[in-house]
């Protein structure tokens, strides 16, 4: 944070988006090293930032701040229980910061993106084919999403266009989440 206001000034927004997905099957298959590995990437990392990010925004008077969740975290995800747990762990942080921050001109938000055409998915494809197929057909919208979908929320939430908006979690998931 210090390179960040040494380089530019001040910290007016931040996008948490750090995260990982390793397991390989059911929760009982699951390993304590995946465990450890995915919550301290997923939500320790998420916490880490945000701790280091609001002194910054209080000492200015404000300012937004948005994690990557995921449609896991609002829903059940099978055979990615340790995944689906850290996401629901991530929009608790950013509902809980949201509301102690509030008063304070701070504004904390989580997207939460259904398959998107990143890199992870593209080492599960290539792990698995049909997952490609499967994950297209889960979407409504009939397609996986794009990075630049995401980028577009998270624009969104740091905007004063969403001067009102804290505590939420947004799904931009192609309609996966209304069905």
């Amino acid at each position: 944070m210090q390179q960040t206001v040494a380089t530019y000034g001040r910290l007016d927004y931040a996008f948490n988006n750090a995260g990982i997905e390793i397991e390989k099957g059911k929760l009982a298959d699951g390993s304590l090293d995946e465990f450890d590995a995915i919550m301290g990437v997923n939500v320790k990392g998420v916490w880490l930032c945000m701790k280091y990010q609001l002194p910054l925004l209080l000492a200015q008077g404000g300012g937004a701040i948005v994690n990557t969740a995921s449609v896991a975290g609002l829903g059940a995800a099978p055979k990615m229980s340790i995944y689906a747990a850290s996401k629901h762990a991530v929009i608790g942080l950013t509902k809980s910061a949201a509301i102690e921050y509030a008063k304070k001109k701070i504004r904390v938000n989580a997207v939460c993106p259904a398959v998107i055409d990143t890199d992870m998915f593209r080492r599960a494809y290539e792990a698995d084919p049909r997952k490609a197929e499967f994950a297209a057909a889960m979407h409504p919208v009939g397609r996986i999403g794009k990075v630049e979908e995401i980028a577009s929320a998270v624009l969104y939430l740091c905007s004063d266009g969403a001067a009102f908006t804290t505590g939420q979690a947004l799904a931009v998931d192609g309609g996966a989440t209304a069905i």
